[in-house]
């Protein structure tokens, strides 16, 4: 039985009701876009947005203002006529005033529910594949794919930009954040959503914040200490602002310290809206706001999808002064602000038709960046031409590639390459584990055609075996697959995925394990087999992307962006804080009813407790600091060549400058990532090292290069909770650079005062 709680979570067998329903007459009327009337005073883009903001804000009437701060309902069940575009939700239009719709979307890894409306939408590496790419344009060309694709469909608000840290790598939704380090993700997350807003859309970062675990999400209140906040998950939100600018920040459904993210005045008032100066709105996860006034207060400017707090209720707070028009005003000001700073009052929807190809395109791109060589025994790998026969076997790569799941899901074109099972309940049809059909093995026949290539299920682990005894090579695909609305209980993979690994590898010495995951694996197997490929979910043209590093037409570049622990007793928390029977939704007792769960939401469900007694030791921090051996650590990753560090030079100034010397000692052109790590004073109470910074660095073969990484002052930076204010703590900093966080062969002592 199913435990769920719904949260921005529309059932996947309402897309019929979208299909049949989304346009409607006058949802029609309103696209391709409304054209702003060019006579108002707030038509002229040579204004302010925030002076335009003004101009249109002194002609609105109470209710036109209040019509902003709330969502129109659950487009997905709307029968009658709508505005809405078919996404998770939107935001009305003002037609006297010209003020258009925001039409909004879930966008993880692409545009999600492209099928509802008959429209393509590309699916992407997952985001934590992504980020192993460690390349900010990288990041930039995947966010700008999204926008357009966005606009092309209609809508003009992305409700991606996942950026909290893992904290729990268990979390069902790992797979859609950045990593666990605060400057890679807000680096590479600020610039998806710098990427999305380049394209006149508006962009998100949430779940803010300490959204760790999908178990009791609704319920659970996570303790941490503030200095803890401020340099991990908030550090990382506040670099994505500043890079990215974006438009919308959505609070996360747990409580912090007691309140609730969507009516808490720390994280939103005090943090967001006075230390990173945000400019634009706030708006709750689907079903995570909890009061009117108290919300208000607290910095809530936009309560999805529906009215409970945010419409009759906030007009009658308006009209006792309990929210004072000054307050109310601000929380219009911001959504109409974002509207004309994006640019979506001046360019205007159109839908047309996705450059499908384009999207193809950059989606293999940015798979081969992101897959990541872990192991190469005797070079393995890249499969050499004297190959003669290769026997693929699991992991249905005879058709397709994993995606994650829940609100991030991207339809499979076509349907899933693997055919789902029956739907039984609203939530098996929301938590739907699909393929996109790109099949490595079609890919490597291709890539391969002088060899052999077979496919065995794996089901049969006799078939197995003969098929690996047979064969020059073995390639083993396995996959855990995750989704939003539930965590793994495990890091491991299913018994049956590893039993298959053991007897194949046991078969054939030269054993190849492809890992399909959203999270870091476990691999009790990594003695017994030659090679190791994480591809994680990658994306429309997986297939081909896998094909292309397997055989050495890419020579692979992918660094892990979250550290692989040995067993999931090595994590700060063994095991995963489960919510009681009150603190969820039980779906099955609901039969679904969105309006009874959104209800029980709405009056918020009794809390339970997290402690993050870890504090500043997130990922490869709790390891270092715990002393604790790792599989795989942050920042690994291998080449088909190798590469030497020497030369190392630190300069203090306004931060520092970091200056060394790569050389490429191999035989094939590649790309290095050179990580820079600091040391932070013994007084500190900091963990043992933090990254500073990072360099990708393309070498041919017997080239080196000098390479200068500029390290800003506040990388270097903690938090005091006593003054409320960053500070650089005087003392020896040990700066360390080299090829992964447990790879660093260069060292150097640097005081500063």
């Amino acid at each position: 039985m199913i435990k769920f709680l719904y949260g921005r979570m529309i059932p996947a067998l309402a897309l019929a009701l979208a299909a049949a329903f989304a346009m409607t007459p006058l949802a029609a009327a309103q696209f391709p876009g409304m054209q702003p009337p060019k006579h108002y005073p707030w038509s002229d883009a040579t204004l302010l947005p925030d002076l335009r903001a003004d101009l249109v804000i002194k002609e609105m009437t109470l209710d036109e203002k209040i019509s902003l701060l709330h969502g129109q309902g659950m487009p997905f069940f709307t029968t009658g006529p709508t505005e809405s575009n078919g996404g998770a939700g939107y935001s009305n239009a003002i037609p006297r005033l010209g003020i258009p719709a925001i039409q909004m979307a879930d966008s993880a890894y692409g545009v999600t529910r492209g099928a509802a409306a008959g429209r393509y939408s590309t699916a992407l590496p997952n985001n934590l594949g992504a980020a192993s790419s460690w390349d900010p344009q990288a990041a930039f060309e995947y966010g700008a794919l999204i926008g357009r694709e966005l606009r092309d469909e209609g809508y003009s608000m992305s409700l991606g930009g996942g950026v909290n840290l893992a904290r729990e790598p268990r979390n069902g939704r790992t797979f859609e954040y950045q990593g666990e380090d605060p400057l890679l993700a807000g680096t590479l997350d600020g610039n998806v959503e710098k990427g999305i807003q380049s394209q006149h859309i508006i962009g998100d970062l949430k779940h803010y914040a300490i959204n760790d675990q999908e178990s009791g999400r609704n319920a659970v209140n996570a303790n941490i200490d503030k200095r803890s906040m401020r340099e991990s998950d908030l550090r990382a939100f506040e670099i994505a602002l500043d890079i990215s600018d974006a438009g919308g920040v959505m609070c996360s459904y747990n409580r912090i310290n007691g309140d609730f993210a969507c009516e808490n005045s720390y994280l939103l008032h005090d943090v967001l809206k006075n230390d990173f100066h945000f400019k634009g709105f706030v708006l709750s996860d689907w079903g995570a706001t909890h009061s009117t006034v108290k919300a208000s207060h607290a910095g809530l400017d936009m309560e999805q999808p529906d009215k409970f707090f945010f419409g009759e209720a906030l007009k009658n707070a308006v009209a006792s002064g309990e929210v004072s028009q000054a307050e109310l005003n601000d929380h219009v000001h911001r959504i109409l602000r974002t509207i004309f700073a994006s640019g979506l009052f001046d360019h205007p929807i159109v839908k047309q038709v996705p450059d499908v190809e384009k999207g193809y395109a950059i989606a293999q791109s940015l798979a081969e960046k992101s897959i990541v060589l872990l192991k190469n025994e005797h070079n393995v790998l890249p499969l050499s031409a004297e190959i003669h026969s290769v026997a693929l076997i699991g992991g249905h790569a005879d058709v397709g590639v994993i995606c994650g799941g829940g609100s991030a899901q991207v339809d499979a074109p076509g349907g899933s390459a693997v055919p789902p099972p029956p739907v039984k309940n609203p939530m098996e049809a929301f938590m739907r584990m699909q393929w996109m059909p790109s099949s490595p093995l079609r890919a490597l026949v291709a890539a391969m055609p002088s060899a052999k290539l077979s496919y065995t299920s794996g089901d049969d682990v006799s078939a197995a075996i003969a098929a690996a005894k047979a064969a020059d090579v073995a390639i083993v695909f396995a996959y855990q697959w995750e989704s939003e609305g539930m965590d793994l209980p495990t890091l491991a993979l299913a018994p049956e995925q590893n039993a298959l690994i053991e007897a194949v590898a046991a078969a054939n010495p030269k054993t190849i394990v492809v890992l399909e995951t959203g999270s870091p694996a476990l691999m009790p197997w990594v003695d017994k087999v030659a090679g190791i490929v994480e591809a994680w979910y990658p994306g429309i043209r997986g297939g081909e992307a896998l094909a292309n590093i397997l055989t050495g037409k890419v020579n692979p570049t992918g660094k892990l962006a979250i550290t692989f622990p040995k067993s999931d007793a090595d994590l700060p928390h063994p095991t995963i804080v489960q919510p009681p029977p009150a603190s969820e939704i039980n779906w099955a007792s609901l039969r679904g009813d969105i309006s009874k769960a959104m209800s029980l939401m709405a009056k918020g469900l009794p809390p339970f407790q997290i402690y993050y007694n870890e504090k500043l030791e997130v990922g490869y921090k709790w390891y270092d600091a715990q002393k604790k051996p790792v599989l795989f650590p942050f920042g690994y990753g291998l080449s088909y060549t190798t590469y030497a560090y020497s030369g190392l030079g630190v300069q203090p100034g306004d931060g520092l400058t970091v200056s060394f010397t790569v050389k490429n000692t191999g035989e094939r052109a590649g790309t290095e990532i050179a990580e820079v790590y600091s040391s932070i004073p013994a007084s500190a109470g900091e963990p043992p090292k933090r990254l500073i910074g990072w360099a990708r660095v393309e070498l041919g073969p017997g080239e080196s290069k000098q390479v200068t990484v500029p390290v800003a002052k506040d990388r270097l930076t903690i938090y005091s909770e006593a003054s409320d204010s960053w500070k650089l703590v005087p003392g020896t900093y040990d700066v360390m650079v080299g090829g992964s966080s447990q790879d660093l062969p260069l060292h150097q002592e640097v005081t500063l005062p």
